[in-house]
C-alpha cells in the first residue's frame, strides 16, 4: 500500500500536502469495503473526499469545538447545503434580514421548492417565539450581522427553537472562532465563509459547516451528491491561512475597537455600529457571547447622503475600496451598492442600512496608519 499522503515515510510534513488525485488505487477489496462502510477514513473519488480537504476539516472542527466539519466550495454553498439537507417542502424557516444578501436569492429557490420563509429584523430577535410555527424546522441567524453588526442572543434563540424542535444555524463569519463559538452557545450548526478571515488573503473561496458527527454524515451525503467538494489547492491555502489566523484576528479586533472609538462622536459620522462600543444596543449580549474582543468588522454612516460616502471612500489612500472582508488588507464598501445588490432596493434599507452606510473590514496594517487614513478622508468629505 502507498504511504499515507499526510505522513509519508512515517514523519509528518510541516505543511499540508496538496493531493490533486481524482481517484485512488485500492490495496485490496477488504480495504475498499472498510472505506465504503465508513470503518476507516480512506479515499475513493475526489467528490467523496480528499486528504487535503479532510485535514483542514479536522482543523476547523477543532476551532469550533465540533465533532466534525464539512468544507465546500464557498460560503453560500455551505448555506445552500444546509438548506437542502435539513429543509423539505412544507417546512418553515425563520431567517433574519440582517444576513448576507445572497441568502435572499437562495430563499427564492427554496420557496419554489415549497419551503415557507419568514424574514424578521434582528432587532426583534427577542420576540422570535411569536414567529415560530409547529412546522418551523430552522432558524438561520448571523451574529454580529452583516453589515450592521447587530447582535443576537444565540442561547435565547435556541430556547425558543426547542419549543418547536427547530434547528438553529449560526453564521459565524463576522465573529470568527477566535471571538465566538456558536455551538457552545446553543447553535446546532455553525457556518463560515472561509473565503474571509479564515483564509485571510483574498485568494480562495471556501465554506465551512461544523457540528455533530450525525450532521456531518447528512451534509457529506449532500456534498457528495451535488459535487461541492473543495479543490485540494484551495484547501491547502486555507490550511496555510489558519496558521496565522489567531494573530490576524487579534490584530484586526484591536484595530476595529480603536477605529470605532475614534469614529464614535465624529461630526461627520452620524451613526456607528460596533459591538465593542458600550453604546451599541447589543454590547451586553456581545460581552457574554464573545471573547478576545469583538471582531474586525464595523459599519458607519458618512455625512448626509451617498455622495458624501463616495467622496470619503475615494479619498482613502491606505484602505482599499473592495468587497469581501477578513483580509490582511483593510477593505471598505457601500453595502447598498455592492453586497446588497442581491436584494430589491426596498429590502436593502428595511432593517437599517442607508445609502450612505459604509462597511469597514480592518486588516493587519498598523492601527495608527488606519486612523490617519480615516481622519484625512473624513476631512475631505
Amino acid at each position: 500500500m502507498s504511504p499515507d499522503p499526510l505522513t509519508p515515510y512515517g514523519n509528518r510534513p510541516m505543511v499540508t500536502p496538496i493531493v490533486n488525485a481524482v481517484n485512488y488505487e485500492y490495496a485490496s477489496f477488504e480495504v475498499l469495503r472498510q472505506i465504503t462502510d465508513g470503518e476507516i477514513e480512506g479515499y475513493t473519488y475526489h467528490r467523496d473526499d480528499n486528504p487535503t480537504v479532510r485535514a483542514v476539516e479536522h482543523k476547523m472542527a477543532a476551532l469550533e469545538n465540533a465533532e466534525d466539519c464539512v468544507i465546500c466550495t464557498s460560503g453560500m454553498a455551505a448555506c445552500t447545503m444546509v438548506y437542502l439537507t435539513f429543509l423539505h417542502a412544507g417546512d418553515h424557516m425563520v431567517i433574519f434580514h440582517d444576513t448576507y444578501g445572497a441568502n435572499y436569492k437562495v430563499s427564492l429557490i427554496l420557496e419554489r421548492l415549497g419551503v415557507n420563509i419568514t424574514w424578521i429584523d434582528a432587532d426583534r430577535a427577542g420576540d422570535i417565539e411569536a414567529e415560530l410555527r409547529p412546522n418551523t424546522r430552522m432558524i438561520f441567524l448571523e451574529t454580529p450581522s452583516n453589515p450592521l453588526c447587530k447582535v443576537i442572543d444565540i442561547g435565547a434563540v435556541r430556547s425558543a427553537a426547542d419549543k418547536v424542535g427547530a434547528m438553529v444555524v449560526a453564521d459565524n463569519t463576522f465573529a470568527t472562532p477566535y471571538h465566538q463559538n456558536p455551538l457552545a452557545l446553543g447553535a446546532h450548526l455553525v457556518i463560515h465563509s472561509a473565503t474571509k478571515a479564515l483564509g485571510g488573503h483574498n485568494d480562495i473561496m471556501a465554506g465551512v459547516i461544523a457540528g455533530s458527527k450525525q450532521h456531518y454524515n447528512e451534509l457529506w451525503f449532500t456534498r457528495q451528491a451535488i459535487g461541492t467538494t473543495l479543490d485540494a489547492q484551495s484547501a491547502f491555502l486555507l490550511a496555510r491561512g489558519l496558521k496565522t489566523f489567531d494573530i490576524r484576528a487579534q490584530t484586526m479586533s484591536a484595530s476595529a475597537q480603536a477605529v470605532a472609538e475614534y469614529l464614535e462622536g465624529h461630526p461627520k459620522v452620524p451613526r456607528i455600529f460596533y459591538p465593542g462600543l458600550m453604546s451599541h444596543p447589543g454590547h451586553g449580549v456581545a460581552v457574554r457571547q464573545m471573547h478576545h474582543g469583538f471582531g474586525g468588522m464595523l459599519a458607519f454612516d458618512v455625512g448626509d447622503n451617498q455622495e458624501d460616502a463616495k467622496r470619503f471612500i475615494l479619498n482613502l489612500k491606505l484602505i482599499y475600496h473592495a468587497v469581501s472582508l477578513g483580509a490582511t488588507e483593510s477593505l471598505i464598501c457601500i453595502p447598498y451598492l455592492t453586497t446588497m445588490l442581491y436584494l430589491p432596493p426596498e429590502r436593502r434599507i428595511c432593517f437599517g442600512v442607508r445609502e450612505n452606510t459604509v462597511r469597514l473590514s480592518l486588516g493587519i496594517e498598523p492601527t495608527g496608519r488606519i486612523l490617519e487614513d480615516l481622519d484625512q478622508a473624513l476631512a475631505c468629505t
